[in-house]
């Protein structure tokens, strides 16, 4: 139990969000002078080599919010955007928010109240998805459930980066050397006490989202091979599939042959369709297991996951 009024430190990633940023600061003053009583609310912006005004416009809105700016030296990517705040985060939880107002800032109020319960995660799980395409919430829905039956650990459906994380958790993720981050599975692998906490996902503010087609095709191929070995046992059954009905239909043709049932193999056709299958199959094999390599790889290298080229406060 909290003896004194708790520090939140909220963690948003930002890239190329200039139209977003003064309703941001708005929103964000309006909780914070709402709730002060319940909880200090201390900003730190990640941003992930914006090309925009978004810096400046960060550093030149007037408002009384405490907030810290990290800029990256280039675009290392959401997931690196996240971790360096969390990195740099001091508050008693750190709640971790996209700056598009698409995850409304309101709902940190709920976040605080289930941690003060007890729970050391806190996530939001959308019930809604508003300003989305069919195709975006098709994809985003299938995403969930696929990853849930290839991974072994129980990441929850329908739910992002949106959440609060205890001290203890925070500390955690820090100790971790991920070069391939995949923050919610990580957390999930944890296994600290999880609640969550349902909401409607709002249209976004202004601008273009930030996470098109093939962003999240490679979120998702980090989530898979980062917590799941399926993919690699999934390509052992099938090859031992193959192998089987090779050998059956092998011994089938030549049976025909032997005992003169009148079965003539097919020609040249029936060949090159078993060798392109085959083909395929293996080179698909090669990509999985190249696709696991390459993360060792990566880990190996052990180059910093962001690199940080200024810093900036506006509380001296």
């Amino acid at each position: 139990m909290q003896t004194t009024t708790p520090k939140i430190s909220l963690v948003i990633p930002v890239f190329n969000e200039r139209e977003v940023i003064p309703e941001l600061f708005k929103r964000l003053e309006h909780v914070a002078v709402s709730h002060s009583e319940n909880f200090q609310l201390s900003i730190i912006f990640v941003d992930d080599g914006s090309t925009d005004e978004s810096v400046n416009i960060i550093k030149q809105t007037p408002t009384n919010l405490e907030f810290k700016l990290i800029q990256f030296s280039r675009n290392f990517g959401h997931q690196a955007a996240v971790m360096a705040g969390i990195t740099n985060a001091d508050g008693d939880a750190v709640v971790i928010m996209d700056a598009d107002l698409q995850d409304p800032p309101e709902i940190i109020v709920e976040f605080v109240k289930q941690w003060q319960k007890g729970f050391h995660v806190v996530y939001g799980k959308r019930i809604s998805r508003d300003g989305e395409s069919l195709f975006k919430k098709t994809s985003a829905a299938t995403f969930y459930r696929i990853l849930h039956w290839l991974t072994e650990v129980e990441i929850p459906f329908d739910s992002g980066d949106f959440r609060l994380i205890d001290k203890k958790v925070a500390d955690s993720l820090k100790g971790m050397n991920e070069k391939s981050i995949f923050i919610r599975g990580i957390i999930a692998w944890m296994g600290y006490r999880q609640t969550p906490v349902e909401y409607h996902r709002e249209a976004r503010f202004a601008g273009n989202t930030k996470y098109p087609l093939k962003k999240m095709i490679a979120l998702a191929s980090d989530a898979v091979l980062a917590f799941s070995e399926k993919p690699l046992r999934l390509i052992s059954k099938i090859g031992g599939a193959i192998f089987i009905a090779a050998i059956s239909v092998s011994v089938f043709v030549l049976s025909a042959k032997i005992f003169g049932s009148g079965y003539e193999a097919p020609g040249w056709i029936s060949i090159m369709l078993a060798i392109l299958t085959l083909s395929g199959f293996q080179i698909l094999c090669l990509g999985v297991i190249g696709s696991y390599v390459l993360r060792v790889y990566r880990q190996t290298r052990n180059r910093p996951v962001f690199l940080v080229m200024d810093e900036y406060n506006n509380y001296g």
